[in-house]
């Protein structure tokens, strides 16, 4: 299994996944030249990818997810929702949607798109579940639900977002809108609540775990980094490796 976050941030998001016999993107939030440069950089071969995974239709997750699929001529899963909402970016693309909440196949593996709360008409996670092990990607979610908890437990690999900072963002810039959205059940998880999250899924198969979606003014990777090395050695039960999200530049090929 390999994992590598290309790009995560407000501007874009990008991940790689490789597991068994599969290589996916899930999301593809920067343009598409940015994209295959990403990947090339890292020894990634844009024309091995199988298929792209679509979360929601927000910008800075489908910005070239079409025009990636058309190139390559590989499919893009997404809901049936997201799907017409999203429609102009689709065009010509051979799209494969799904209802959230139900599996489906994929060469060897077992897509499970969960739903989750965002400000997006059908948000999901998803867990991919293979011979190698499960590993999941959930990012851009208000609230931690018991359905996420269930779905992420047992993950060898967890891409898990933590956005923002509560100090900061309440003291920052942001006019108090803003402020509110990102805080409500419908906006992005804060660093405390990520951790609290991986209090209650840590085990100690977890061997990769990717801090994703950083705000670059409400947050910094440096307190991200510090307080999540702090909670792992407060605790014996895991010891996963673990990838800062960035917005500029891709992450190192993590191989489990």
């Amino acid at each position: 299994m390999k994992i590598c976050s290309l790009a995560s941030g407000s501007k874009g998001n990008c991940l790689y996944l490789e597991t068994g016999d599969t290589r996916l993107l899930i999301d593809a939030g920067l343009s598409l030249r940015e994209t295959v440069a990403r990947m090339e950089a890292r020894g990634i071969d844009p024309a091995g990818i199988h298929a792209v995974l679509v979360t929601h239709e927000h910008i800075d997750h489908i910005r070239s997810a079409g025009s990636f699929a058309r190139r390559y001529k590989v499919p893009v899963f997404a809901s049936h929702l997201t799907v017409q909402k999203a429609a102009k970016y689709f065009s010509k693309t051979l799209v494969k949607d799904f209802e959230a909440g139900t599996r489906f196949p994929f060469r060897d593996l077992q897509v499970d798109p969960f739903p989750i709360t965002h400000d997006a008409c059908d948000p999901v996670g998803y867990l991919l579940e293979s011979h190698q092990g499960r590993c999941a990607a959930v990012t851009d979610l208000g609230i931690v639900t018991r359905l996420v908890i269930e779905k992420l437990r047992g993950c060898r690999a967890l891409v898990l977002e933590a956005n923002h900072d509560v100090e900061m963002l309440m003291n920052g810039p942001y006019p108090w809108e803003l402020k509110q959205r990102i805080k409500s059940r419908h906006g992005h998880l804060s660093n405390e609540e990520s951790l609290a999250l991986l209090h209650e899924i840590a085990h100690g198969g977890l061997d990769a775990l990717v801090m994703a979606h950083l705000s670059e003014v409400n947050n910094h990777p440096d307190h991200v980094i510090r307080t999540t090395e702090a909670f792992l050695r407060d605790q014996n039960v895991c010891a996963p490796q673990i990838v800062i999200g960035d917005q500029y530049r891709a992450s190192a090929v993590l191989e489990m």
